[in-house]
């Protein structure tokens, strides 16, 4: 197996994940075999616990770990479908460390830093690749700004592992920041410098450089930065500001031949060209689309992009797929308490209630699910947002005007919404939800079933702890609700929806983590074609 590492300096959020998902992207359309991973310096043993204003969303993978939005990116850009074992972090390193400490795994020495902890880390790498015999590539984005504290024991043990494997096995790819100061009108490199300086000082030479910039990289600010850093000039990449969406990043980094340069270092250059006719097919249809709607995500965390960044990417790839432009409305869900529902969403073209926690927002949330069955606006709730649509059926359709979830009020009289069973009496709050990809029943002539085309069965990821009360089941299918879809081992109620009613669908599940550029999500594909048909009409 061949490794590529990818570090980042000068400042945080410059778009490493971006930049290593890429990488992958043109590996892979090289015809190479890539697998991705992240390892994060933060002490939380995954970011489940962590607040959205803190660490953005939370991406959950197929075995049920809660990992980093990054790996969303790769799991949308490439083939590989990842597991808990693709994402590591300090939390997990030392949590293993002191468990095989105090089980007398280290045969009485003193527990350090290093060897202790570098080797841990280090075995994670080692058994990925034992893991994935037919992977040719493996990715690892190394998460903060070289020169943090808290990475230092990562940085170290990738220095150690280079000289396991064999440097001509590796390639180190250095992400940095050129700012333009306006006033001078110029870039400037030493911020670059001084970064590379830092990890070359760790024991790490980078053998590619890549510049996050807003203007072009001309020919003497590349050679300056190749002088100073000790890489050739044409190891020094441009990673442009794109236009118009981040699909736009691997066919940028292509201009200046990354996916070459990286082959040559790891001894893979008798490979292909990437052929990209696919992909720059999927990005025309981005830039240049032939349709437009409106759908406002009505949410708790909605001045935060990264909140609910897989919802949006799987709208983009479903307005692909129609040739259409979703033009997204961010709509506070305290707002439509305020202000009423028709006068903050206005008219648009369809409603979507992402998921979330907590009881801030709630009420105006229910209103926006109320807007949409009354007005035949195609509604679209995700998790919670099915949860919403089924508390405002109860309490509108069926009459039950105290209609709540335990979640918000645990005494409520008529608890459609509850806690599952095997929750109660948990008390820890991390990785103790329903999570992962779970097996659903889908009943036949449904709207769900349409728009699995037929398919009876589905996997799809969760991350909940309330479900729908099977004790109300009855009354709200009486009034006219469906339940197309249950879990296949509980009956867990998966997917209700409204069938008098162009598009009314709420899935428990979180469909977002397996839409892919090129491959929709279904269940977005049909919201997006209801949208659209709104539009038209």
């Amino acid at each position: 197996m061949k490794y590529i590492f990818v570090t980042g300096g000068v400042v945080s959020s410059l778009g490493k994940g971006l930049a290593a998902a890429s990488i992958g992207t043109l590996l892979e359309h090289r015809g190479l075999k890539t697998l991705m991973q992240k390892f994060d310096p933060y002490l939380n043993v995954d970011p489940g616990t962590m607040s959205p204003y803190q660490h953005g969303e939370v991406y959950v993978l197929d075995d049920g770990a809660e990992t980093d939005l990054d790996l969303g990116h790769y799991e949308r850009f490439t083939s590989g479908v990842l597991s808990r074992m693709n994402n590591l972090t300090s939390g997990q390193v030392f949590d293993s460390v002191i468990k095989k400490e105090r089980r007398g795994e280290y045969l009485g020495k003193t527990v350090q830093f290093i060897p202790h902890v570098t080797d841990e880390i280090k075995l994670r790498l080692h058994k990925v690749t034992t893991d994935n015999p037919e992977v040719d590539v493996l990715i690892t984005e190394i998460g903060g700004t070289v020169g943090d504290m808290e990475g230092l024991l990562f940085i170290e043990a990738l220095r150690q592992f280079a000289l396991e494997v064999g440097k001509e096995n590796v390639c180190f790819i250095h992400v940095t920041l050129l700012p333009f100061i306006k006033a001078a009108g110029e870039i400037k490199t030493k911020p670059t410098q001084q970064s590379v300086a830092k990890l070359r000082e760790l024991g790490i030479q980078p053998d590619i450089i890549i510049c996050r910039t807003e203007a072009d990289l001309d020919e003497d600010n590349r050679k300056k930065i190749a002088m100073f850093c000790n890489v050739e000039k044409k190891n020094v990449v441009a990673f442009r500001d794109v236009a118009h969406s981040i699909y736009e990043c691997p066919l940028d980094l292509r201009r200046d031949k990354i996916d070459r340069l990286v082959v040559d270092k790891i001894g893979l250059g008798d490979t292909p060209a990437p052929a990209l006719e696919d992909w720059e097919r999927f990005v025309q249809r981005v830039i240049h689309p032939l349709h437009k709607v409106t759908i406002a995500v009505a949410g708790k965390y909605i001045e935060l992009q990264d909140a609910y960044k897989s919802i949006y990417e799987s709208l983009i790839h479903a307005g692909a797929h129609h040739d259409t432009k979703v033009h997204i409305v961010r709509v506070e869900a305290e707002a439509i308490e305020d202000h009423g529902a028709a006068a903050v969403i206005g008219d648009v073209d369809g409603i979507l209630v992402p998921g979330g926690f907590g009881d801030r927002g709630i009420e105006g949330k229910i209103l926006a699910a109320k807007y949409a069955r009354e007005n035949k606006i195609p509604y679209f709730g995700i998790c919670l947002g099915m949860q919403i649509a089924t508390i405002e059926f109860a309490r509108n359709v069926c009459g039950l005007k105290k209609a709540n979830s335990t979640e918000f009020e645990k005494a409520t009289e008529h608890p459609v919404i509850c806690l599952q069973e095997e929750q109660k009496g948990i008390e820890d709050m991390g990785a103790t939800m329903r999570l992962g990809s779970c097996e659903s029943i889908v009943f036949a002539g449904t709207k769900a079933a349409e728009l699995y085309n037929g398919a009876d069965r589905i996997h799809e990821r969760h991350r909940h702890r309330y479900e729908f009360n099977s004790d109300y089941q009855e009354q709200l299918t009486d009034a006219g609700l469906v339940i197309s879809s249950v879990s296949a081992d509980e009956g867990l109620v998966e997917i209700v929806e409204i069938p008098d009613h162009p598009f009314y669908l709420g899935a428990q599940f979180h469909p977002e983590f397996q839409s892919k550029p090129n491959h929709p999500h279904p269940l977005f594909a049909g919201f997006v074609a209801a949208a659209l048909a709104k539009a038209n009409s």
